[in-house]
């Protein structure tokens, strides 16, 4: 048993039939059936059950699969580590929120380029559960998430610190005015979005268990909903004035245990380590950007909606 035939194993189960994985794997057919058979005799099992659609995993082929997976990543891994010189060069693929993205992350990248240019880095988007499963498939190196992030086979480094803020349409004064429609609709990413879920969670504390929801792709699509009064959101505060025009929603505290929230970046525990992801980590050891300077008209407004919330107004 060798790693090309547990390649070749993994294909016909991924892909359900001998025909299919000889595509994939740019072989014969007859090629790929052989080898099934030859690993099944070395084995003394059978792996495959074999019908009319093509085949399926017996109980022997479910135990092996997953040894073959991780057989697989550290070939790959070996490959990387035997071509990796200690200099930061080559593909590192990262994923982050789309906030993380717009607030904290291009100070760090400018810095990370200027440093190492023979590095091909890629950003990823998507929710925390999205980045989250991202990593542990080995398909982002890293990625920044919303914490906290409870997984055994993730390192996890805590990078930012950020305010959530419940956002609202213009005019809307007081924390109460937001939430005291009979019908309130929150305009929010896709499920998986940790912002989305911690504010479905405050306003079933509030008794609103079940609010109207409007799904948006885009922080921008999201800030011209609320502006437009659709709804409701709950963001970073520090987008209104750093990425959405100061004034185009009206931004309202919530209590600081609701508030508070980190940024953490995560990585698997097990995987291989590149020369491009240990110099990316040590630029973010050296302390995360704060969010770019807002205007003062920006920072005179949230001083004056902290005054406006009365201690009646803050969320639970």
């Amino acid at each position: 048993m060798d790693a090309a035939d547990l390649k070749v194993f993994q294909m016909v189960a991924h892909r359900g039939g001998m025909n299919k994985a000889a595509s994939d794997l740019n072989m014969v057919q007859s090629n790929v059936t052989a080898r099934i058979r030859l690993l099944e005799d070395e084995l003394g099992c059978a792996l495959f059950e074999r019908h009319s659609r093509g085949v399926s995993l017996t109980a022997s082929g479910r135990r092996l699969l997953p040894y073959a997976s991780r057989i697989g990543e550290l070939v790959v891994e070996a490959a990387q580590a035997a071509r990796d010189d200690g200099t930061p060069a080559g593909g590192l693929t990262l994923g982050a929120l789309e906030t993380t993205m717009a607030l904290r992350l291009s100070p760090l990248l400018a810095r990370y380029v200027a440093a190492w240019p023979d590095v091909d880095l890629v950003l990823r988007t998507g929710t925390t559960a999205d980045l989250i499963q991202a990593v542990l498939a080995r398909e982002v190196e890293g990625a920044f998430v919303c914490g906290p992030v409870a997984n055994e086979s993730l390192a996890v480094s805590d990078v930012f610190r950020e305010e959530l803020a419940l956002l609202a349409p213009p005019g809307v004064s007081t924390l109460e005015a937001a939430l005291s429609s009979s019908d309130i609709r929150i305009v929010v990413l896709k499920a998986g979005c940790s912002y989305r879920q911690r504010l479905e969670d405050i306003l079933a504390r509030r008794g609103i268990a079940v609010p109207r929801i409007l799904e948006f792709g885009t922080l921008e699509a999201i800030g011209r909903c609320v502006s437009a009064g659709l709804g409701i959101t709950l963001l970073p505060r520090h987008l209104v004035g750093t990425i959405w025009p100061d004034g185009a929603v009206s931004v309202h505290s919530i209590g600081r245990a609701e508030a508070q929230v980190r940024t953490l970046l995560v990585r698997r525990r097990d995987g291989y380590c590149s020369s491009a992801m240990k110099a990316f980590l040590a630029l973010c050891s050296e302390g995360g950007s704060e969010p770019r300077q807002r205007s003062s008209s920006a920072a005179t407004s949230s001083a004056m909606d902290r005054e406006a919330v009365s201690p009646g107004d803050s969320m639970p």
